[in-house]
């Protein structure tokens, strides 16, 4: 009885040593922001800026409304979100949207609505003049409930991400996103005014890492 604990420990220590992950990491760039038609005579030029900061790739994008930081990942987009007027700015969640890779228009969640809840009505995050915020978007449809003893609420990357088997896997299925783009587009609503700003993204390259 010892001797067959002992083989069972021996398994388990080998399973869990023995299982190697291989990630894909996707150079995902902010290449274009699309503004209402009137934006550049009531908002001034537009700037793109890239840079390194905590060893993560940022994209600013920033006019006389708004500056946003993007953090683009697999998974989800962090950003940040600052308010240049003097007036507040509301998110209209409801009528944001992200555009996958293929083209699909997809209902958004950010941060505060429980998965539970991702298809019911969010509320705007309003951002007051001189003000900003910190949040993210992710596609509701990404978020799925798995039932049984393990299971949960969890969630679907953006593209392939993970493998548990080879590198050459995980590579194949992550360079036939290279070269696609996604979309995300926040209403923002000042003075009862909407403005569509529609972020586009590049998939550039994919590296592998362990």
């Amino acid at each position: 009885m010892k001797y067959f604990n002992y083989l069972c420990i021996v398994f388990v220590v080998l399973l869990m040593f023995g299982c190697v992950s291989y990630r894909a990491i996707y150079d995902i760039t902010l290449s274009e922001v699309e503004r209402p038609s009137d934006a550049k005579e009531r908002y001034g030029e537009p700037s793109i800026v890239s840079f390194e900061e905590e060893g993560k790739t940022k994209y600013s994008f920033e006019d006389e409304m708004i500056k946003i930081i993007w953090i683009p990942t697999s998974v989800q987009f962090y950003f940040t979100l600052a308010n240049k007027t003097s007036h507040s700015i509301k998110i209209e969640w409801d009528e944001a949207v992200y555009v996958n890779e293929d083209g699909m228009s997809q209902r958004v969640m950010h941060s505060g609505v429980k998965y539970i809840d991702r298809n019911s009505p969010q509320p705007p995050t309003t951002i007051v003049r001189n003000a900003t915020i910190s949040d993210i978007v992710m596609p509701s449809d990404n978020v799925y409930f798995v039932s049984g003893k393990y299971g949960g609420w969890t969630e679907k990357p953006l593209f392939p991400n993970v493998s548990m088997t080879s590198e050459q896997e995980i590579m194949s299925k992550a360079k036939e996103y290279i070269g696609k783009k996604v979309q995300i587009l926040l209403p923002l609503k000042i003075e009862d005014v909407v403005n569509e700003y529609i972020f586009v993204f590049n998939i550039k390259d994919v590296k592998i890492s362990q």
